[in-house]
């Protein structure tokens, strides 16, 4: 009897799993099907709507494209590395100067310049916000001095910050030889303004809600500020503020996009704009090759959020998806 039943309880598990793997698969089968048999019948001023097949070809040549330009590179540098060393032969003082390759960013290239950048722009966000969050977590006076504010800004779009961001950076960033482009610290601080309110609002409500008793515990043993914080708060609080940081960062991955259309960073952003305004017939496969890398590194970067929340809090199983 005992036996029946565990078999039936691990069939049953079983078919959970095989239905989670199943299902995911079928939705994404329907939808390649649905988009091939829609792209064919819609023509656009730069051809035929790209599917499935020719996306996947795009993808191929934009591989095949970073590897020759990194051939391009290391031949640079490899002949740079040549003319020096006859030179320093030559002439023992001389000292070697290395020459940056200047060749156009490749799209792995671009990935990794969006993915830099949001991270700044998202550190920036949350150095602020938390500590911010906290202090109005504590103090309803403080919260009550934010809220107007935070209200005000927490639904203005990215667009109608950039231009005013660009603005201030090109008036204040001058440099003669600058750490970072003007694009750059543009991109970051429009993400950073749109990501700062999903982390402020969340931490002052997980602060808010702490348990009364853990706070007369804090009372009885007259801790002060510093060590509340540390031992009441920040614990008591960390899963409502992973998930503000786990917002934040979805809003500014979605930010960062148009900003760097706008900004003219190298990255994804301004990929797609270049691709747009090329207008080629192989343009709206690469656009649609961004798109999916867009969409697909979203989804990792939350996943990665979700996993840190899980790692982090209390409760494994508040967050499960």
């Amino acid at each position: 009897m005992v036996g029946s039943v565990r078999k039936g309880f691990d069939r049953s598990k079983w078919g959970q799993k095989s239905a989670g793997l199943i299902l995911p698969l079928l939705g994404i089968l329907v939808f390649i099907g649905m988009w091939s048999a829609v792209a064919k019948n819609v023509d656009t001023s730069l051809g035929q709507f790209p599917g499935p097949a020719q996306v996947w070809e795009q993808t191929g040549s934009l591989w095949a494209e970073h590897q020759a330009q990194q051939q391009k590179a290391d031949a640079f540098y490899a002949r740079q590395a040549e003319r020096n060393a006859q030179r320093v032969a030559l002439d023992p003082s001389y000292e070697p100067k290395i020459r940056d390759f200047t060749g156009a960013p490749t799209f792995i290239e671009q990935i990794w310049t969006s993915l830099y950048t949001v991270m700044v722009g998202f550190a920036l966000a949350s150095l602020v916000a938390v500590p911010l969050g906290i202090v109005c977590g504590l103090s309803k006076s403080a919260y009550s001095a934010m809220n107007p504010l935070i209200q005000l800004f927490k639904p203005v779009s990215p667009l109608a910050w950039l231009p005013l961001v660009t603005i201030v950076v090109s008036a204040t960033y001058i440099s003669d030889d600058p750490m970072f482009s003007k694009s750059f610290v543009t991109s970051a601080i429009t993400v950073a303004l749109c990501c700062l309110w999903p982390t402020l609002i969340n931490t002052a409500v997980g602060v808010s809600s702490i348990d009364t008793d853990l706070l007369n515990v804090s009372k009885v043993l007259r801790l002060n500020a510093i060590t509340h914080i540390i031992k009441i708060v920040l614990p008591s609080s960390i899963p409502m503020i992973f998930t503000g940081l786990r917002l934040s960062l979805g809003i500014g991955w979605m930010v960062l996009i148009a900003a760097e259309m706008l900004a003219q960073n190298p990255g994804l952003g301004k990929f797609v704009w270049d691709e747009f305004q090329n207008g080629s017939s192989e343009s709206l496969a690469r656009i649609m090759v961004a798109v999916f890398t867009i969409g697909i590194i979203g989804f990792v970067l939350d996943r990665i959020m979700l996993s840190l929340q899980q790692w982090v809090s209390w409760d494994k199983t508040a967050i499960t998806r």
